[in-house]
């Protein structure tokens, strides 16, 4: 049981990460995008295929993905900026499909449906980092979650972020100040891309195998549901929302009714649960974080301020 628990708690560190890069996006930004699914893959493959097949260090292949991710970030992010809503969410769902295909049929790099097995343990100061000894994996996935919320935070209270929200709240007032939309929504995706693809690396070192078949719609969804649960714009309540959201999604192996409720009620339930926060929360459980700013007061030639 107690391994378990380590396992729910490493799996939402992990997808805590994609959350808050989601939140950077639909959060922030105001973009509904339904693409997780496709950064987290590419970071997965990234260290899968330069650590089997090139013999890289996992701690080699981060930057790696850290950069390829955000490259697809930005090529998604482009061409998408002048749809909203509903056609957004399509075409992005669109592109992680796409990415998705392209895994299960590129035999000779990806190994097609078959995935890529035997992905090297992490090893640091020669401590090899075991996730079948879950405590030092989690203890990895903890760090990585508490870099990511701290920069996210510093995120939120500069300039890009006031200016995200701007963008998230009016774009044509935001644009009439001066405010360079396409770019900051470019940066947004640019953001939520990466760190989805340093999850997709934590992913592929902690199951020791990739597989196409992993990274479905439904794990955009999943993401989503964390971000609108938790409370959109707030990168804490991404991190309660990962928590719950996993939780729920293990709770019938935790209680041992897996035999009675049936694999497909999670999806069903992932939708009952965006409907009723919708409805009747829509603010999410911790609703949105109130940022406050310095005032700058400037000094009068007499020293009085």
């Amino acid at each position: 049981m107690l391994n378990f628990f380590l396992l729910i708690l490493i799996y939402s560190g992990i997808y805590a990460l994609m959350a808050m890069g989601q939140n950077v996006i639909t959060g922030y930004g105001g973009m509904l995008s339904l693409t997780q699914a496709g950064f987290f893959a590419i970071g997965s493959y990234a260290t899968a295929i330069l650590t089997t097949q090139f013999g890289w260090s996992f701690w080699g292949t981060l930057p790696v993905a850290f950069v390829v991710s955000a490259f697809f970030g930005l090529l998604i992010g482009l061409p998408t900026l002048r749809l909203k809503g509903d056609y957004l969410a399509i075409a992005t769902l669109g592109f992680g499909e796409i990415v998705r295909n392209v895994l299960n049929n590129w035999d000779s790099l990806t190994n097609g449906p078959m995935g890529i097995q035997r992905i090297p343990m992490p090893v640091i100061f020669g401590f090899t980092i075991n996730p079948y000894k879950k405590y030092a994996f989690l203890v990895m996935v903890v760090v990585f979650v508490i870099i990511a919320y701290i920069l996210f935070q510093r995120l939120a209270r500069s300039r890009m972020g006031r200016a995200l929200a701007a963008v998230r709240e009016d774009e044509i007032a935001a644009q009439s100040m001066g405010i360079n939309i396409t770019k900051y929504k470019v940066y947004a995706f640019i953001l939520g891309a990466s760190v989805a693809g340093i999850a997709g690396s934590l992913q592929a070192t902690f199951t020791l195998s990739v597989t196409p078949g992993t990274y479905t719609f439904m794990v955009s969804v999943m993401v989503l549901c964390m971000v609108v649960l938790g409370g959109m714009g707030n990168f804490k309540a991404s991190i309660l929302g990962a928590f719950i959201i996993q939780f729920i999604s293990y709770f019938p192996q935790l209680t041992g009714l897996s035999s009675v409720i049936p694999p497909q009620f999670k999806q069903i339930l992932f939708g009952l649960i965006l409907v009723v926060m919708m409805i009747w929360r829509p603010q999410g459980i911790l609703g949105r974080e109130s940022t406050r700013y310095r005032k700058r007061v400037a000094s009068t030639p007499g020293g009085e301020q």
